[in-house]
């Protein structure tokens, strides 16, 4: 097991105080010290930086990647610590992982969904004496982890206290139905009456459509001149349904960093004008003209609340819009985007305002 390596986060960030790996990472490894890895083979699931998957890159191991920055962020440390791994080792969290594994490691996400969906997928492909250890802090400890890893294992344990970390450990897989449970959500568009949307699990927003992005619905209104639209940040795609919606003329374009979002995005979209981009950044499109863009950018970084992201994006919007081009976005008030859009854009406005959302209109 590799120890003295170096990592680095990506996307980058100024907190001095954030780092590529926690405490729940290095106790799965902990835990693991005096395990026989050679004998085994592993696969990684949630590790947003590449610290498991470098530190373990001398056994049998396969990564789970859920996100365009996840896989930018393993190649950066592999490169970064001259490691070469196999991109065929890569595997999406709606693909079945190849034969059987003898240990499974994961760090739980934010989403208890998608947590859910890791432990269908490693389920399927676990040797029937194998383990899963998932690592967490345990400020982030919710009962409901328990009963999830309950409907998938007989034997469900969790570790005692290291570093304000624990582990999940589990064992005897369950013989259950593993394909992924599409959630649909079903809602009342002002634009065009009942519409109804299936994602996948994991997805912002799995119960309802996010209020912020209703609001941006109620108030959004196109001229007939946006010829080309980017839906920026896109989830399960209503915001470019409604652009389509309101111009079924334009060239419609979604983009987001979650492969099982980009993915859902195109269950709710059959249009020929709707180009899909499992990307994290607009300057990797080759389209660099849009009319308008639309957004409700993300402000969390799995636990942590983070804006570096969206400032990073904010950027980018503006050397992709036409000259005399919009972006329209909508945003929790608090999070006071004009700041920060004004020294980019110049021209902002408000478009409409709430007690706790104000969507802004940015003019280049």
């Amino acid at each position: 097991m590799k120890e003295t390596l170096k990592f680095e986060r990506y996307p980058a960030t100024r907190n001095v105080s954030l780092q590529a790996w926690n405490a729940a990472d290095e106790h799965l490894l902990k835990h693991l010290a005096e395990e026989h890895l050679k004998d085994l083979k592993i696969a990684i699931i949630n590790d947003r930086f590449g610290y498991l998957t470098c530190t373990l890159s001398e056994y049998d191991t396969s990564s789970v990647i859920s996100y365009k920055s996840q896989e930018k962020a393993l190649e950066l440390n592999s490169a970064l610590n001259s490691i070469t791994l196999d991109k065929k080792r890569n595997f999406d969290p709606l693909m079945g992982l190849p034969g059987k594994f003898d240990l499974g490691l994961i760090k739980i996400p934010k989403s208890k969904a998608l947590f859910e969906l890791h432990l269908r997928q490693i389920n399927a492909s676990l040797n029937t004496d194998g383990t899963v250890l998932c690592g967490f802090m345990t400020r982030h400890f919710n009962p409901k982890l328990i009963n999830i890893a309950e409907r998938y294992f007989d034997n469900v344990e969790q570790s005692k206290a290291w570093k304000k970390s624990r582990l999940l450990v589990l064992k005897e897989p369950k013989d259950v139905e593993t394909t992924p449970g599409l959630k649909t959500i079903e809602f009342d568009h002002p634009k065009t009456g009942k519409v109804s949307l299936q994602q996948y699990p994991g997805v912002f927003s799995s119960a309802r459509i996010d209020p912020a992005t209703l609001f941006l619905i109620d108030h959004l209104k196109l001229s007939g001149t946006e010829h080309k639209i980017l839906d920026l940040a896109s989830g399960n795609g209503i915001l470019a349904l409604t652009a389509s919606i309101l111009n079924p003329e334009a060239e419609i374009h979604l983009m987001d960093d979650s492969f099982l979002a980009v993915e859902s995005s195109k269950l709710n979209l059959n249009s020929e004008k709707a180009n899909f981009h499992y990307c994290d950044s607009i300057s990797e499109l080759d389209q660099q003209d849009f009319d308008l863009i639309i957004s409700n950018p993300p402000f969390h970084f799995g636990h942590e609340t983070n804006i570096e992201v969206s400032l990073k994006l904010f950027k980018e919007v503006h050397k992709s819009l036409k000259p005399g081009g919009k972006f329209t976005l909508v945003a929790n008030k608090h999070l006071n985007y004009k700041t920060h859009l004004i020294p980019t854009f110049g021209q902002v406005s408000v478009l409409a305002e709430n007690r706790k959302f104000i969507i802004y209109e940015c003019l280049k």
